[in-house]
C-alpha cells in the first residue's frame, strides 16, 4: 500500500498546486491514503474552515498541523475536525486531537500522529515521551503509524527517527519548507526523511515574497510578510508500507514544479 505525504502547503499557491496535481499523482503512484502538513495554508499562517475544505475536497485525507495551529481565531471551529492532528505535545488541556486512527487501503489501519520539536521552537512537553505514551495506547490496534514531526533542528528531527526505528512506519520532518535529501529506511523498518518539503511558491523564500524577506535581514526592521507570486513547487514523499504491517518497504522523494 502507497501512502503519500505532502510537505508544508503554504499559501493559495500551495493550495492549487494541490488541487492541479494530486488526482494525477495518486494515478502515477498509487496511492491509497493522503497525509499533508497544512499549518500554514491559509495565507500562509494557519488554517480556516474554507481552506481545510478545499485541501479535503481535493483528495487529503488528513492535514497535520504545527506552531501556527493556532493563528487562525476560525481554527477553534474546526480543530475538532476527525481529519485535523494538531501537535499531541501541547500541555495541558487542549482543543482537538495529537493523533488520529484511519481506515485505508484494505482495510488496514494507520495512526497518524502529529508532534513538534523544541529546539529552537516553544517549550512544549517532551515529544519524546508524548509518543511513547501514544504508541503504548495504541500500538495493538493498529497496522501502521506514521508520524510527522514539526520541528527545526536536524538533530532533534533524527534523534526522534532514531528512537522510533522499530515502533513506527515512518517520521517525516516537516517546517523547514527545504526539502532534505536524506530519505531513508531505517534498519528498524521505519522511513525516514529529515523535511519532506514545501508544496508552494517555487520562486520565493520559504514561500514568502523574497524582496520581503531581504528586506527584513538588511534593515533588521519589521516587514509585514506576503505569500510570494510564482509558480508553485509540490514536495513530499511516497511510503511503500508492507504488507505484514508496521514497517516500509521504501521511502521515495517527489520534487514537480508544477506548470502555470
Amino acid at each position: 500500500m502507497n501512502v503519500l505525504f505532502l510537505g508544508d502547503i503554504y499559501g493559495k499557491p500551495g493550495r492549487n498546486a494541490v488541487k492541479k496535481m494530486l488526482s494525477h499523482i495518486h494515478k502515477e503512484y498509487d496511492i491509497a491514503f493522503t497525509i499533508a502538513n497544512a499549518e500554514n495554508a491559509a495565507s500562509g499562517r494557519g488554517l480556516t474552515a474554507d481552506t481545510m475544505h478545499e485541501l479535503l475536497d481535493a483528495g487529503i485525507d488528513v492535514l497535520t498541523m504545527g506552531n501556527h495551529v493556532w493563528d487562525n481565531k476560525g481554527i477553534f471551529n474546526i480543530i475538532e475536525e476527525a481529519r485535523i492532528v494538531r501537535p499531541a505535545n501541547y500541555p495541558g488541556e487542549c482543543p482537538g486531537q495529537g493523533y488520529h486512527i484511519y481506515t485505508a487501503g484494505f482495510s488496514k489501519k494507520i495512526a497518524v500522529i502529529n508532534l513538534s520539536g523544541r529546539v529552537f521552537m516553544p517549550a512544549l512537553d517532551c515529544p519524546f515521551a508524548v509518543v511513547d505514551e501514544i504508541i503504548n495506547d495504541i500500538q495493538a490496534a493498529v497496522d501502521y503509524i506514521i508520524v510527522d514531526f514539526h520541528a527545526e533542528a536536524t538533530s532533534e528531527k533524527l534523534a526522534l527517527g532514531y528512537y522510533l526505528d522499530g515502533r513506527t512506519t515512518a517520521v517525516l520532518g516537516t517546517h523547514t519548507h527545504i526539502q532534505t535529501a536524506d530519505e531513508r529506511i531505517f534498519p528498524g523498518g521505519t522511513a525516514y526523511i529529515t523535511d519532506a518539503g514545501m508544496t508552494g511558491p517555487y520562486d520565493s523564500i520559504l514561500g514568502v515574497d523574497k524582496e520581503l524577506v531581504l528586506r527584513k535581514f538588511l534593515t533588521q526592521r519589521p516587514v509585514r510578510f506576503e505569500v510570494a507570486r510564482s509558480p508553485a513547487q509540490l514536495q513530499g514523499v511516497v511510503l511503500d508500507l508492507d504488507e505484514a504491517g508496521k514497517k516500509a518497504n521504501s521511502i521515495t522523494r517527489i520534487n514537480i514544479l508544477v506548470p502555470d
